[in-house]
């Protein structure tokens, strides 16, 4: 499967993992379909910031009220590997939900993305989309 990002997209990962250098950037990922037009940082709560990221519970209750309400809907989450790959880590992979939702993984300047689904992570292309 290919997703389709907005070169805006990228660019507010790229912004929220470079604030958050040494530690985990994190956030949500917007859009409809398999478009991603949005990335909305999200404050990263977990105890450990430096190696691990939870994204702020208020933060995706509210993402979901406004998709309600008719705004973007939530395709997923993004998150950084300050010293890791772009890739799902051990910990990645023992925390994912298997929801079927899009992660976005950055580390340096490298990003990668990935469904989560039942059986664990699967790699997806993606395409730039401003069109």
């Amino acid at each position: 499967m290919e997703v389709e990002v907005t070169s805006r997209a990228l660019s507010q990962m790229r912004a929220a993992a470079a604030a958050a250098h040494p530690r985990e950037a994190c956030g949500i990922l917007l859009g409809e379909g398999s478009r991603i037009t949005e990335a909305r940082p999200a404050a990263n709560v977990h105890p450990t910031p430096h190696t691990h990221f939870e994204i702020d519970p208020q933060a995706l209750i509210d993402a979901h009220r406004a998709a309600r309400a008719g705004g973007a809907a939530v395709l997923g989450y993004f998150h950084s590997h300050p010293a890791g790959p772009a890739a799902p880590s051990a910990t990645d992979r023992a925390c994912a939900a298997g929801d079927g939702r899009v992660w976005a993984i950055l580390a340096g300047k490298d990003v990668t993305f990935w469904r989560d689904g039942e059986a664990g992570f699967t790699a997806l292309s993606f395409r730039p989309g401003d069109g």
